[in-house]
């Protein structure tokens, strides 16, 4: 999703949303855990590697091996990378666990603690890349390697401790950098393209609107959209038909779970207002815009896509108008 600066607060800027492949931002992520006191069901290590919102692969200490949670995945990548890279994961959980013992002694802490780890790369849709190495414990930053001046920014004290050792170390510096720039971004073009019968697909939205009291003299409009891919979408709120892009609240867009992202707008309103109210979706080309209902209850919009032709099939619960453009998947100038 695209976000403009209006004011003090950043707005999602509404623009044609086309979606030729491969459109939009796409990552490679790779993150690892370890948790200091592990119970049933939670294994003392955990690593997984996404791209976009796609889980690809899996280690833990439970299973010690990695394993292929894509089928493409699994498909075109031969046995001994999945031994070769099980070796390596093996040496991680144990390294894991030693510093994750060392950040509780440093910060005299005891019991159920995490350490993570999160590095990837992203290919951005005007060609350029970016990359990112961080970790955390129990959930707050705690270092971030800065690629550009090959070294590590510390959060507090304790981190201080791990940069002087870690910035010590040019040859790992240079190796995790040119890593980031070069061969994260390899792997993740390589992966796209195995999976580019699963990336490529479009999955128009099913967006419902409500509304609700939430406090005395104030009901809510909220937008929702689910089960849309890619995950590139503008949605907002307009009254009479004009922007009021600086009242409306903003979801962010989060995965699913099932490959397919989700997204919220809610706007305030006086019950009283005469005024109409409107929630505008745009994904892929296709704009959708559905009238608030009028009383307590919902609208929703269910786009599907059969050979090429949008079908729409509306519930009404209460009271709302429904109006909706196809517009042409042809690019054009200035878009």
């Amino acid at each position: 999703m695209t976000y403009t600066r209006r004011g003090t607060r950043w707005v999602p800027w509404r623009m044609k949303l086309w979606c030729p492949w491969p459109a939009g931002t796409h990552s490679l992520r790779y993150f690892r855990l370890a948790v200091s006191d592990p119970g049933p069901g939670v294994p003392e290590f955990i690593s997984v590697g996404y791209v976009d919102s796609h889980a690809i692969t899996t280690y833990d200490s439970v299973t010690r091996k990695k394993e292929p949670r894509a089928p493409w995945m699994a498909e075109n990548l031969a046995p001994d990378h999945w031994e070769r890279y099980t070796q390596l994961l093996r040496s991680w959980q144990q390294t894991f666990t030693v510093e994750l013992k060392h950040l509780q002694r440093h910060y005299n802490h005891s019991g159920l603690h995490t350490y993570q780890r999160m590095i990837g790369c992203e290919l951005l849709e005007d060609g350029s890349t970016t990359g990112f190495l961080q970790y955390a414990y129990d959930g707050q930053d705690f270092i971030i390697f800065n690629k550009d001046t090959l070294s590590w920014v510390a959060v507090d004290n304790v981190a201080h401790i791990t940069k002087r050792a870690w910035d010590a170390n040019l040859h790992e510096l240079q190796y995790q950098k040119n890593w980031l720039e070069e061969e994260c971004i390899a792997w993740l073009k390589r992966f796209l393209e195995y999976g580019k019968d699963t990336l490529e697909r479009t999955e128009p939205p099913v967006v419902r609107t409500s509304r609700k009291e939430t406090f005395p003299g104030t009901t809510t409009l909220f937008c929702r959209a689910h089960g849309f891919y890619p995950p590139e979408i503008s949605m907002t709120w307009m009254k009479n038909g004009e922007d009021i892009a600086q009242e409306v609240d903003y979801g962010a867009v989060l995965p699913s779970g099932d490959g397919t992202y989700q997204m919220w707008v809610s706007v305030d309103l006086d019950p009283q207002s005469k005024d109409i109210y409107s929630c505008h979706v745009e994904h892929c080309g296709l704009q959708m815009v559905l009238q608030a209902p009028q009383e307590s209850g919902s609208i929703l919009l269910v786009v599907n896509t059969v050979s090429g032709t949008i079908i729409l099939t509306i519930v009404l619960a209460g009271v709302g108008v429904l109006t909706w453009r196809r517009f042409r998947r042809e690019r054009h100038d200035g878009l």
